[in-house]
């Protein structure tokens, strides 16, 4: 299909008129006109074609079939319709209209972000012969490789640029396409696709009138006794396919990839189908492995039959239920046993995950449970992937997902039960691009629109959340043992910086640590090295001159991977070799300062070399199923020492793990942020919950070097609530959430000064309007330029009594103001409501 518009008569009064959601940045729908064929066709909520701009081709949601012609602009037609049915449910449009207004964005923005790639169709430019220039009469000379590309486009009516590379032998055939085009003899358009395609498995079955007949089937092996190879293939289709004792499995056929695989001729077969003997047919089949047997749940103890039954009871009045579970008291357990009910009621759940590791084995549990009617959604799935579990909300096929953030954009259409599981995780927050949401309070939202329930569950519950529930907007459940009597690790605070004085330690490594992974390698049992930061160290530096490699996008050191011997940039992915000297001075007396996942994982192996040990960072689980391989090497012995990121604090369930390690616990207790302490106080607690699990007493290592700071006697006592009043004294004390809501205002240009101006110039309009009170800033952030672009930051913090949506229009209108001054029209000014 091209971008050629279609002739419609404007001044037909039949013409019909669609709104249509573009997944652009833009505040408003846009109108086109809908061409005669498609009247009547066009259903709200479908996906339809669409130009916008001058060549760009979208695919949008029509909201709205009306009559009413556009006054400010020229309407263009709908350009193809690709649904006969809606693809979005109208509560899904209802959540995303909400979800644009609080964190204040652009309608296009969500539905870019809530449909899969898949869903959304991509351009492909192709070349094909001029319509009006035959080129046998041109008056150009051509070249062989050109011939070659014209003598290919009259067998083909068109190629794109890959098949015209391969049509020449070469790797592009760019230089001789635009000769081509510069010849007048072959003309580029674009062509629009469909992303998503089903799996389609090519399968063969025995012709009805050999299946049907056993004395025909006889004659047929008597014909092919001098073409043995063929025989053969008949031969091992029968004892595969018991034609005549189960005729519907002849019908249902065999992939034809069976018989390639067990070494038969493929030709041999390809005479046979052409011979009709074999039917060869397509199917499409599902992406997702058939699992047909499921087992039931294991059974709740007492304790936790009676939180069930509290949540339930919490449920006749209100709406949300936090349930405060101490890391390893059976949580999963109670999930399982509230989807069931849920479902055998005929409702839809969404069970929440903040990670894709945490999925990973959380998957695996319940796949026995309840078997093929789960989906699994998250963004290590493949486009096709991804669709298919949408649509097969759709159709009914999945009724329970388990997920990641992305999972509340998908079609439900009777949710009854969401689940949040670890609701405390900032990998909940969407961060960059728009919209910046929080997962855990869209699904609050999204439960309160179906008339659902949903629970938040966590050993270490987020200040916000046990706050609600202290005041009574939630229900609280809490747990304060284990399951099974397993007992809590004991806590053991190491003093790092006493013992490199004392020189007793190895390195980064106290001697109490180093003795504690002696002993479990001597039992046979595993442990856990915690370290919130990858790559082998911060970065490099020249001890004779100080020179530090720096981004050149960004205003961040490089950090060192060793594996690669790269420098990179975590913000914007800028990569360089490691210098052998230093480019400032010429020395060779280069040094790596600080420690990463990599570094730990070198120093273990050089400290334990009989040892197993392996790392699990953003580095080692780019691969789709790199977390799966990881954790279930780990599960079945196969890793001793597993050194990782926050990936390992969350939720995971090893039933070898003794020993768990906190490596640097003061590089988080001294993160410049107000939520530091509460960031802490969780991911240590989480981390820690790792160790000693059934019949397997735990220990929890922590290395610090300060083992007298409050923060490190709360966490070792578990005792979460001590920890929220302190931190409640806290954030009352400052105005801090959850006594105010918060909404930061990132400015970002390319000039340094004009981001500074355009920053001063909106602060001073929100002080005025808000009251200096409650604008903060603006101020430089640490990390003050990113990918070319400097940046400044302004926080507004407004009372709970205070509405949040007049401090929205004001800041609405600031920014129009804001962009009336010509010099600022160039400023990008970014809103993120709730920035956890």
């Amino acid at each position: 299909m091209t971008i050629e518009q279609l002739n419609i008569d404007d001044a037909d009064e039949q013409v019909l008129y669609a709104d249509v959601a573009l997944p652009v940045p833009v505040p408003m729908l846009y109108t086109y006109s809908i061409p005669a064929e498609y009247r009547g066709n066009i259903k709200e909520r479908t996906r339809v074609i669409v130009q916008f701009g001058k060549k760009r081709i979208v695919t949008g949601i029509v909201e709205k079939v009306h009559g009413n012609r556009p006054e400010i602009y020229a309407a263009k037609p709908i350009l193809e319709v690709l649904d006969t049915e809606p693809v979005i449910t109208r509560m899904q449009m209802e959540v995303m209209k909400w979800m644009a207004n609080y964190y204040m964005c652009t309608f296009g923005e969500v539905i870019n972000a809530a449909l899969p790639s898949g869903l959304k169709l991509s351009s492909e430019s192709r070349i094909q012969l001029h319509p009006h220039n035959d080129w046998n009469d041109s008056e150009y000379p051509f070249d062989d490789r050109e011939l070659l590309i014209l003598k290919a486009l009259e067998n083909n009516d068109s190629l794109t640029y890959k098949e015209a590379a391969e049509a020449i032998d070469q790797k592009s055939a760019l230089k001789f396409i635009k000769s081509l085009i510069q010849k007048d003899v072959i003309i580029i358009y674009e062509e629009v696709r469909e992303k998503y395609k089903p799996k389609i498995v090519k399968k063969i079955r025995l012709a009805a009138s050999y299946a049907a007949d056993e004395k025909t089937l006889q004659s047929l092996f008597a014909e092919l006794e001098k073409r043995p190879k063929q025989s053969d293939i008949l031969l091992k289709y029968l004892q595969m396919v018991p034609v005549y004792q189960k005729p519907e499995r002849n019908e249902a056929g065999i992939p034809k990839s069976t018989i390639n695989e067990t070494g038969l001729s493929v030709s041999s077969l390809n005479t046979l189908i052409k011979n009709k003997i074999f039917e060869e047919f397509e199917e499409i089949i599902s992406r997702f492995e058939e699992n047909t047997e499921v087992f039931e749940a294991s059974p709740l103890s007492e304790i936790q039959e009676k939180a069930k039954q509290e949540i339930l009871d919490i449920f006749e009045e209100k709406s949300t239920a936090l349930l405060h579970g101490i890391t390893g008291s059976g949580k999963t357990e109670i999930y399982i046993s509230l989807i069931q009910e849920a479902l055998d009621n005929g409702l839809q759940v969404l069970y929440l995950l903040p990670e894709i590791a945490l999925t990973a084995q959380i998957v695996n549990r319940l796949k026995v449970v309840f078997g093929d009617r789960m989906g699994v959604y998250h963004s290590k799935f493949s486009d096709n992937e991804r669709v298919e579990v949408w649509m097969g909300l759709l159709d009914g096929r999945f009724d329970f997902i388990v997920g990641v953030r992305s999972a509340i954009f998908l079609p439900f259409a009777d949710l009854g039960l969401i689940i949040v599981d670890e609701e405390h995780e900032n990998s909940y927050k969407q961060y960059d691009p728009a919209p910046r949401y929080h997962a855990r309070d869209v699904a609050l939202f999204l439960a309160h629109k179906h008339g659902g329930k949903t629970i938040l569950g966590s050993a270490t519950p987020s200040v916000e959340s046990f706050y609600n529930a202290k005041i009574g907007k939630y229900g609280l459940v809490t747990i304060n043992s284990r399951y099974g009597d397993a007992q809590l690790p004991q806590m053991v605070f190491a003093d790092i910086r006493t013992e490199k004085k004392r020189k007793t330690a190895t390195g980064n490594f106290s001697s109490v640590l180093i003795e504690a992974l002696g002993g479990i390698l001597e039992k046979k049992e595993q442990a856990i090295v915690f370290q919130n930061r990858r790559g082998y160290s911060n970065f490099i530096t020249c001890d004779d001159c100080g020179y530090t490699p720096e981004c050149p996008r960004c205003a961040v050191s490089l950090t060192y991977h060793q594996y690669k011997n790269q420098l990179n940039c975590h913000y914007c992915g800028h990569k360089e070799p490691v210098p052998v000297t230093c480019p400032a001075c010429g020395s060779q007396r280069i040094r790596t300062v600080g420690f990463g996942t990599e570094k730990i994982e070198e120093d273990l192996k050089l400290i334990f070399p009989d040892a197993k040990i392996q790392r699990m960072d953003l580095e080692t689980t780019r691969a789709k199923y790199a977390y799966q391989n990881i954790i279930k090497d780990f599960e079945d012995g196969k890793i001793d020492i597993l050194v990782g990121t926050q990936m390992v604090s969350k939720g995971l369930d090893f039933d070898r793990v003794s020993l768990v390690s906190v490596f640097d616990i003061d590089r988080m207790i001294h993160f410049p942020d107000f939520r530091s302490m509460e960031r802490t106080y969780q991911l240590t607690t989480q981390v820690s919950g790792r160790a000693g699990r059934k019949d397997i007493a735990g220990k929890v290592i922590i290395q610090t070097g300060d083992p007298e700071q409050p923060i490190l006697k709360l966490i070792s006592q578990q005792n979460y609530n001590t920890f929220f009043d302190l931190e409640m004294q806290e954030r009352e004390k400052f105005n801090y959430p959850p006594f105010s809501r918060m909404i930061k205002i990132l400015v970002r240009s390319k000039d340094k000064k004009l981001s500074k101006y355009a920053a001063e110039f909106l602060g001073n309009i929100l002080k005025e309007d808000l009251g200096t009170y409650r604008v903060l800033g603006p101020h430089e952030p640490i990390v003050n330029k990113i990918r070319d672009k400097y940046l400044m930051e302004i926080y507004l913090k407004i009372e709970r009594k205070y509405n949040i949506n007049s401090v929205k229009e004001k800041i609405k209108v600031a920014y129009l103001e804001a962009l009336r001054k010509k010099d600022l029209t160039q400023v990008e000014f970014i809103t993120d409501v709730d920035p956890y």
